[in-house]
């Protein structure tokens, strides 16, 4: 696991960005090619008018995804106050800073679990019986796709 603190301390020679309130830094659909480290303060990601997920951790990663699929995220990331990012240029970065792909990977790796342990939550909460549906099917393909490797495309 990576230790935060020495995380964060090797990222010093990378530019900041502060950030106010209200604040977009990835736009859903655009191309930002950077990723955005949180140094200090609190966002939301939301996706149209629904929020997805919140951080204010110190190390979280933004637009990870995009940089590393070159496609534009797939939500907003919203400042909610005040915020300082380390920025860096998308791929260049994470091949050169080992630290960097080592921590994307494993809140990637998280990230993956915790899907994967809301989608058994899910196929609990089905009905028993008919136990055939569509939606458990599409539930058991999108879980197959997260734990199978070679068992979902990814589409450019």
């Amino acid at each position: 696991m990576v230790d935060i603190a020495m995380f964060l301390a090797s990222l010093s020679t990378l530019p900041l960005e502060t950030h106010q309130a209200g604040d977009l830094i990835l736009r859903k659909g655009q191309a930002a090619g950077k990723v955005f480290i949180l140094k200090q303060g609190a966002v939301e990601v939301i996706d149209g008018d629904e929020r997805i997920g919140f951080a204010d951790e110190p190390g979280t990663v933004f637009g990870e995804i995009g940089v590393l699929l070159d496609q534009p995220p797939m939500a907003d990331v919203r400042v909610l106050e005040p915020s300082t990012f380390y920025v860096a240029a998308g791929k260049v970065f994470l091949r050169v800073h080992r630290e960097a792909a080592l921590h994307v990977a494993e809140l990637l790796a998280r990230r993956l679990v915790a899907a994967h342990r809301r989608l058994d939550e899910v196929r609990r909460r089905l009905p028993p019986e008919p136990r055939d549906g569509v939606l458990e099917d599409m539930v058991d393909a999108v879980d197959r796709s997260l734990i199978a490797p070679g068992s979902a495309r990814l589409s450019r």
